[in-house]
């Protein structure tokens, strides 16, 4: 299973952005899917998560109200649409999909089996 991370960049402070996770090797996309990020110096930490369904999502209360994740399955895309971007917000982003077929989207990393190489995002003031 692979997953290829792709939309990062520079952008300043309010900007938008959007991040796509595509992932091949998946026999059925039934996984959880969720983005974490690790700025410098700090823990990786999460960021937000979608069902299989796409009916249960979990946002970072950092995030909430101005990131939106969402999936296509029929192209085994996750993305995570950034709003009003903060500083803060600078890190590099990781998605991960998880193997075991669940109707939650945990928010955790140890439930989380495949990682993307990340993608850096630089917010600047």
């Amino acid at each position: 299973v692979e997953l290829v991370e792709s939309g990062g960049g520079l952008v300043q402070a309010g900007g938008s952005l959007r991040l796509s996770c595509a992932a091949s090797g998946l026999t059925s996309d039934t996984s959880a899917k969720a983005w974490f990020r690790q700025a410098p110096g700090k823990e990786r930490e999460f960021v937000a998560s979608i069902n299989y369904s796409a009916d249960v999502t979990n946002y970072a209360d950092s995030v909430k109200g101005r990131f939106t994740i969402s999936r296509d399955n029929t192209r085994n895309t996750v993305y995570l649409y950034m709003d009003s971007l903060k500083p803060e917000d600078t890190a590099v982003y990781y998605c991960a999909a998880d193997r075991t077929p669940r109707y939650t989207a945990p928010q955790v990393e140890v439930e989380y089996d495949y990682w993307g190489q990340g993608t850096q995002v630089t917010v600047s003031s």
